[in-house]
């Protein structure tokens, strides 16, 4: 392609996404894409300028006016900013302008944020707000004033009083109201950025989704959207804000005074609009050298979370307004300021596919597998999906184009799809019914928002199963470390838990690290577990939603694991504490082949558990036959698992979590927060000693 077709190219480009952006309220490609679209259009400007045509995008602000609202005409340009993407642009900026005027070399700065959000235009005649409108093209906007008198920042008469709450205080010691230095100008047109808060998005977001309406993708586009509803009621329930910084145009005809002076400088403007009750920012800077600017800058690049709000950089001004308004501008941009650019934390890409990955637990997580694209100075070509509630919720679909967050460290995620850049091909994407990493059918819980595989030999998940079989709280084989079970995989010893029960010692000897004696302590260790009672077999096997205190009653009611696996959902509902969901896990679990084969295994093994060996703890008595403790902290004599055998073997039952059907809360040192909500739903508390005399010893 010859350089004039595509300079052609780039200004047709350019304007149909400053269209989306500043019409449409719905762009297609982020501000990064943009701004490297943009800057290539200037390259090919500075070595063709006689090619300059008043149609391109570096000569106009912004974009044309939609026809839905009046036209209002600024009483002077509003113009937009050249970017500086790092320190050496910002230097290079200032020794381009040091060129035109020596003044500059003494110049002090005004660093403020860039914020992401909307800019607007407020009009006021004798101190009354009489007309708000867009920035438009920048030199029409559109006349938003009804839905700007919604938003319960932007002062509806001028000067505020004080206390009012409007505006920040941190800007310097500022005269009184009704000094000289505070009279406003009978007309006095002001320039500002409306946005909505992080926070206040995220709630407003929370709420969407709490009523079943679609969410939105993030806080810029949702702030332009709002503004230019035509009917001001939809506006009036979006939490806008505002932060003004500068002033567009003022005359005063007042005859009663002598002529208004505003101030001359950047910073004593801020502080001046602050006075008047405007808010502005709480974090602008005043500096002496452009060295501490750049650095001041650069400190709010991984700060920008501290915000509040989106910014996509920090604006360095210089301080003096009478010298950056001599030095005139270039297209659009004036040369007194640059906006110093952050790297990029959202952009735009291709979604190729929706990829699932197996964790450790056997949960299936989406991803998204995406067309490369660099984030905040990395190349991003995978981002997560969160789960598959979050797709659906999104209609997030292969092929679409979607915009990708990533702010510091955190992995990229996927905010939602640019509906607008659908070409029809796309369809909805539905999670799978197999386990990509073993084949089997996988489960899902109603009112969960995990999907799961439940196969206890899938290979995506048989190191961490392996390792919850041996844990403790199972089947307490001690010597078997994650990097042992890890070696012994890798090793193609043990392809499921079973496979323990028939190592050898020649097999372990032919391991790097084992020895005879450690052979054999683990291979003791590994027999001694056989005769582990059934509560303990079945918390190994790691069925999902039965954890220790579940598996204690279901051994309490069937004699072996072949009496569970043949139990209905009837029977196991009748427990209590178990519910539909519950059931359901423990019946599929049974039924998968897979399960069975390694039930067959085990009981080849002698890990059978039944009759005497099927009890969990000997039973001393009765006597707490009917009642159910929790405990919290650390009793004197007796360890957790020692006073859960204890309670157990008089009858009692133990929970985790305190509830009104807590008989009694077992208080040792240092308790957690069990102890307060026991407080709070009047449950017992007793300590070692009072549970000792409760069993009658």
């Amino acid at each position: 392609m010859d350089t004039l077709t595509r300079y052609q190219e780039l200004k047709e480009q350019l304007n149909f996404h400053s269209y989306r952006y500043h019409v449409m309220d719905s762009p297609i490609i982020s501000d990064v894409e943009y701004d490297r679209l943009l800057a290539e259009l200037h390259q090919i400007e500075a070595e063709h300028p006689d090619w300059v045509t008043p149609d391109s995008p570096t000569q106009r602000a912004g974009a044309v006016v939609s026809e839905k609202f009046e036209k209002v005409r600024h009483p002077r340009p509003i113009l937009s900013l050249a970017n500086a993407f790092g320190a050496d642009d910002a230097r290079a900026w200032f020794e381009r302008i040091c060129k035109l005027d020596d003044r500059v070399e003494k110049a002090q700065f005004t660093v403020e944020p860039k914020i992401d959000g909307l800019s607007v235009v407020l009009h006021y005649r004798e101190g009354l707000f009489v007309q708000g409108a867009t920035r438009g093209d920048g030199e029409v906007g559109e006349d938003i004033t009804a839905n700007l008198r919604t938003v319960k920042a932007i002062p509806l008469r001028i000067p505020v009083q004080r206390g009012s709450g409007i505006g920040n205080r941190n800007l310097g010691d500022l005269p009184l109201f009704g000094s000289e230095e505070t009279r406003i100008p009978s007309y006095l047109v002001i320039r500002g950025e409306v946005f909505i808060p992080d926070k206040d998005f995220e709630a407003l977001n929370t709420k969407l989704a709490e009523a079943g309406e679609r969410t939105y993708l993030n806080p810029r586009n949702t702030a332009a959207g709002s503004l230019r509803q035509l009917d001001p009621a939809i506006t009036a329930t979006r939490p806008l804000t505002i932060l003004v910084y500068q002033v567009v145009y003022w005359e005063d005809q007042s005859q009663n005074h002598p002529s208004t002076k505003l101030p001359t400088s950047q910073w004593g403007l801020l502080n001046w609009l602050k006075e008047l009750g405007f808010p502005v920012t709480d974090v602008a800077q005043r500096f002496d050298t452009l060295d501490q600017a750049i650095e001041y800058t650069e400190t709010w690049d991984k700060g920008r979370d501290k915000l509040g709000y989106e910014a996509d950089g920090m604006v360095i001004k210089l301080d003096d307004l009478s010298l950056a308004a001599e030095l005139g501008f270039v297209g659009k941009d004036p040369r007194g300021a640059i906006a110093f650019k952050f790297p990029a934390r959202e952009v735009t890409t291709k979604l190729n596919e929706i990829g699932v990955a197996v964790g450790r637990t056997g949960v299936l997580t989406p991803f998204a597998v995406l067309e490369a694209v660099e984030i905040g100075g990395v190349v991003v070509e995978r981002a997560t999906l969160h789960n598959f509630d979050y797709i659906a919720e999104k209609d997030i679909r292969p092929g679409d184009r979607v915009l990708i967050k990533r702010a510091g460290e955190v992995i990229p995620y996927v905010i939602g799809p640019v509906v607008a850049a659908r070409s029809g091909a796309e369809q909805p994407y539905s999670p799978p019914q197999a386990c990509p990493a073993c084949g089997q059918p996988v489960e899902h819980f109603e009112g969960e928002v995990a999907w799961y595989c439940v196969n206890a030999a899938c290979p995506a998940q048989l190191v961490r199963n392996v390792e919850h079989f041996v844990s403790k709280g199972a089947m307490d084989i001690n010597g078997l470390g994650y990097k042992i079970v890890e070696r012994l995989i890798n090793e193609g010893l043990v392809k499921d838990v079973a496979d323990l029960y028939f190592l050898t010692k020649g097999q372990l000897l032919a391991l790097e690290g084992f020895a005879e004696k450690k052979a054999d302590n683990l291979l003791g260790a590994i027999a001694a577990s056989k005769a582990q009672p059934l509560n303990r077999v079945i918390t190994a096997l790691g069925i999902h939603g039965v954890g220790e205190v579940a598996a204690g009653d279901l051994a309490r009611h069937f004699a072996d694991l072949e009496a569970l696996a043949q139990a209905s959902a009837t029977d196991l509902q009748s427990l209590d504490g178990f519910g539909p969901n519950t059931a359901e896990a423990l019946i599929d679990w049974f039924a998968r082949p897979a399960n069975q084969a390694l039930l067959v295994k085990l009981k080849s093994a002698g890990v059978w558990p039944s009759g005497s060996n099927a009890l969990l703890v000997t039973r001393h008595s009765s006597a707490l036959s009917t009642l159910t403790f929790v405990v919290t902290g650390t009793l004197p004599s007796l360890s957790r698992d020692e006073v859960k055998d204890f309670i157990e073997s008089h009858g009692g039952k133990v929970t985790d979590s305190v509830s009104k059907k807590t008989s009694y809360l077992v208080l040792g040192e240092n308790p957690g927060s069990k102890h307060a909500k026991a407080g709070a739903l009047g449950v017992p508390v007793i300590d070692e000693a009072g549970l000792r005399k409760l069993a009658g010893e």
